[in-house]
């Protein structure tokens, strides 16, 4: 049973992770949107390893303390998506909030849903170089002065801070 419910929650997921690429970057090219998916996994993978980062990038996990499990990585998917003042499409009040309760575009709904299969799957390299902040390129927000980029792939531009 427990089995059962662990593939069901890895779904949900995993849905959450292709509707949030859609959201975000479903105007992207592909590359840009593998990206966003792996930024997504860096957070989870941090937020597994790290209190600190949990607190940020998947809050609301208190068992995730106890369990490290490697397992549970697809998981965090949706916590971390979903996580406040993360992704600006999970807000009811952002514009881009209405793109998550009528996907426009089925064929770029599907491509999302691909790429957050392949990125649960652990089957998705990471061209980020282990980044966990973004920003699109047309911006540069007060975070990002003075920081260096680790990459900047179809209009958006991938950092790795020290936390």
């Amino acid at each position: 049973m427990a089995s059962v419910q662990m593939q069901a929650a890895a779904g949900h997921a995993t849905e959450v992770l292709a509707l949030t690429l859609y959201a975000e970057a479903g105007d992207r090219p592909v590359r840009a949107q593998e990206a966003l998916a792996a930024l997504v996994l860096n957070r989870a993978r941090a937020a597994l390893a790290d209190d600190a980062a949990r607190l940020r990038f998947a809050p609301g996990l208190r068992w995730l303390s106890e369990r490290r499990d490697p397992a549970v990585l697809p998981l965090l998917l949706a916590p971390v998506c979903r996580a406040p003042f993360q992704f600006p499409c999970w807000n009811p009040r952002h514009a881009r909030h209405a793109t998550l309760r009528q996907p426009a575009d089925a064929a770029r709904l599907a491509a999302c849903r691909r790429i957050a299969t392949r990125a649960a799957a652990g089957t998705l390299a990471d061209p980020t170089g282990g980044a966990t902040h973004l920003h699109t390129a047309e911006e540069l927000p007060a975070w990002a002065v003075g920081q260096e980029a680790v990459a900047e792939i179809g209009g958006l531009v991938f950092y790795r801070l020290a936390e």
